[in-house]
């Protein structure tokens, strides 16, 4: 009995049972585990505030680390690039849409100068500003219908989601945008599986249902996210696409405010590198995002 570990949202749910299908048709007998996060206790503070690495995925990694269960299943994008020694990124299944969504107001009409916006994300918020300077970002916290109802029940105009999240639960419906000029989270849309390095006997089942190209490409996004952080949270987008032997590649480092960022767009032989990850990150801190990053953690 393979038991999987998964926190109690309807997100977290439709993932974990997209993981335990795939393993009850390789023949796999599973069970659910349910561990509450910090980041689901506290809906109030924005995450940007709470220090962002792994307030959703701590209390499942001491579950893996105790053995109350053998696998965790996580959106990939809250998993920070340093995991706990022992625990390892084991599968990561076919990634859904990687976009980000403004979904409306009930009531929009129409733009205006000073409009406001909902978001829990400092990513999107500095790249929100970054396009609309004039408009005001405010929190937005909660699972998704939590976050659709707090938007219905606002003056704002809109708010921004992850388009993934509301397909999966059904819930992208008109009016909304799909930002496709906003770089996503590293990973965005992907389902990451997580056990203990030493659980030998799971490796073979969770490789079996691993997506090689969804893999690698959420390699490259979380590797761009590690050399540019050194530790540190900041604004940070990265998506990667393969296609053939080609690898097109799309990065930013924003300033929280809007004001300063530092974008590279580009498609290389994917063969070519060991580590494109870490090339396109060093490509950006030595365009000027190093000093960005001391700027960043200077005014926290």
């Amino acid at each position: 009995m393979i038991r999987i570990g998964t926190r109690k949202s309807a997100l977290a749910l439709w993932q974990a049972e997209q993981v335990k299908s795939a393993l009850e048709k390789l023949g796999k007998q599973c069970q659910f585990i349910f561990i509450e996060s910090e980041g689901d206790q506290n809906q109030h503070q924005p995450l940007y505030a709470m220090g962002i690495q792994g307030i959703f995925t701590k209390a499942l990694d001491s579950a893996l680390l105790n053995h109350s269960i053998d696998i965790a299943v996580h959106s990939l994008k809250d998993v920070p690039t340093a995991l706990p020694e022992g625990v390892q990124l084991s599968s990561v299944l076919p990634r859904g849409s990687f976009s980000d969504v403004l979904v409306l107001h009930p009531k929009f009409n129409e733009w205006t100068g000073t409009a406001t916006i909902g978001s829990g994300s400092l990513r999107r918020k500095a790249q929100w500003l970054k396009k609309f300077p004039n408009h005001k970002v405010e929190n937005l916290r909660g699972n998704v219908q939590t976050r659709l109802n707090k938007l219905s029940n606002s003056y704002w105009s809109g708010a921004i989601f992850a388009q993934a999240g509301l397909e999966r639960l059904e819930l992208l419906k008109k009016p909304y945008e799909v930002l496709d000029w906003m770089i996503p989270a590293p990973a965005q849309g992907a389902i990451g599986i997580c056990s203990l390095s030493t659980t030998t006997s799971l490796l073979s089942s969770l490789k079996d249902i691993n997506c090689e190209s969804t893999s690698y490409c959420v390699a490259v996004e979380r590797e761009f996210l590690k050399t540019l952080e050194g530790g540190c949270s900041a604004p940070i987008g990265a998506l990667a696409i393969l296609s053939k032997n080609k690898l097109h590649f799309k990065g930013g480092l924003f300033h929280p405010n809007g004001t300063v960022s530092f974008v590279i767009e580009e498609t290389i032989n994917h063969q070519d590198f060991t580590n494109p990850g870490k090339y396109f990150a060093e490509k950006i801190l030595v365009q000027g995002g190093k000093e960005l990053m001391v700027q960043i953690n200077k005014e926290k």
